[in-house]
């Protein structure tokens, strides 16, 4: 059974082509803020459902709920505060009014404004990343941020433009194919890396479990270092062709700003995923973190403290190739020890990318590798 969206309701909040019109007619009545293009993904993603049960971005009491409490004001989980931040010179606009959200010069969305509210930088970073340190990426992106918050439901006029649309399926499009394929339990897996052979064993492990998986890289604003977008959808594309089975392993997309908020993270990573119609997620090791904020399996503790979220967590040690073993395992299944392991380390695997030199077989896939190595450079900011 495809698992119910959060909530209970897919939402869904797209303009009509008339009304669309209607407002891009009128759109000099309308105040205008402009905004980036994370928040224009955000904005795609509560139009689509892949937030339900958000309409739009979040007043003050749901903002303040979620910082304290790690769930909606209607007692929901909910842990990452999806919010609207503007200046205070953009507030040409009140309580109550229309206004028209721009990316560049793209009319993304039509609000309503129904709170506008001032909010303390230091609690909203601290009670989401544990951390002040202006260091963690999300931290620094909360420090830019404008001093209000407005909230209020929005309606989607348009969408950024989109270079892997044959990759993309809404939650609207994956329940239809779970269900026409008869994929009764689906196990999701997110990533923002190319795959290597941990990963294969990782995923394979679950679907064992299992009627099918869903695999969906994140695209959009990562950090410096990361494989670029493009790389990681050739990597998977490759493995999918020749090692993973056609009717029950699925490929889609997710358009989404990591916030690198580790255990928070993996919460909402999860009711995504409950939303595309997954019933089951991966949580593996140091999931959504970055530098040593968070503890390896914190993410994994974290789900017990969500015992109505409405999605199977899938728990997993960390995989390496044990030389005595002679193949790939996790500890739970290995008695030798460390000197007998080799780990899956990304810096490890990009130094072999950057050096191109050939990984070992129980590393990454051959294919994989090749098609790694024919872009000049896979990585943001190399």
């Amino acid at each position: 059974m495809v698992s119910k969206p959060h909530g209970g309701r897919l939402v869904r909040k797209l303009s009509s082509e008339k009304t669309k019109e209607r407002i891009l007619d009128e759109k000099e009545e309308y105040s205008k803020v402009q905004i980036n293009g994370g928040l224009a993904i955000d904005l795609e993603n509560i139009a689509h459902g892949v937030y339900s049960p958000l309409e739009g971005f979040l007043r003050e009491n749901e903002f303040q709920s979620v910082l304290d409490t790690m769930r909606l004001p209607n007692d929901l989980p909910w842990t990452i505060p999806i919010v609207l931040d503007v200046d205070e010179k953009e507030l040409n606009f009140g309580i109550g009014d229309a206004i028209l959200l721009y990316c560049k010069d793209t009319p993304i969305a039509e609000m309503y404004v129904d709170d506008i509210y001032k909010y303390d930088k230091k609690e909203f970073a601290q009670k989401v990343f544990k951390t002040t340190d202006i260091n963690h990426p999300g931290v620094a992106k909360i420090h830019d941020m404008g001093k209000y918050l407005i909230g209020g439901e929005i309606r989607l006029l348009n969408e950024l433009p989109n270079l892997f649309g044959n990759y993309t399926l809404r939650p609207i499009e994956t329940r239809v194919l779970f269900k026409e394929r008869n994929l009764k339990t689906m196990v999701a897996f997110q990533t923002r890396n190319v795959p290597h052979l941990g990963h294969e064993y990782l995923q394979k492990s679950a679907l064992a479990f299992v009627d099918g998986l869903f695999v969906n890289p994140v695209l959009g604003k990562k950090k410096e270092g990361d494989y670029k977008d493009e790389v990681i959808l050739k990597a998977y594309g490759t493995l999918f062709n020749h090692y993973y089975p056609k009717d029950t392993a699925i490929l889609a997309t997710v358009r989404y700003e990591m916030r690198y908020a580790g255990p928070r993270e993996a919460i909402q990573h999860a009711i995504m995923r409950k939303n595309f119609g997954c019933t089951h997620f991966i949580v593996g090791r140091d999931h959504a973190g970055v530098g040593n904020y968070y503890g390896s399996y914190e993410a994994q503790e974290m789900f017990k403290n969500f015992p109505d979220l409405g999605i199977t967590p899938m728990f997993f040690k960390e995989f390496f190739y044990c030389n005595k073993c002679n193949g790939i395992v996790n500890e739970r299944i290995c008695p030798h020890p460390m000197e007998d392991r080799e780990y899956f380390s990304g810096t490890k695997i990009r130094k072999i990318i950057v050096e191109e030199k050939e990984p070992p077989e129980y590393f990454m896939r051959k294919e994989v590798y090749n098609t790694i190595k024919n872009f000049n450079d896979p990585f943001i900011g190399g």
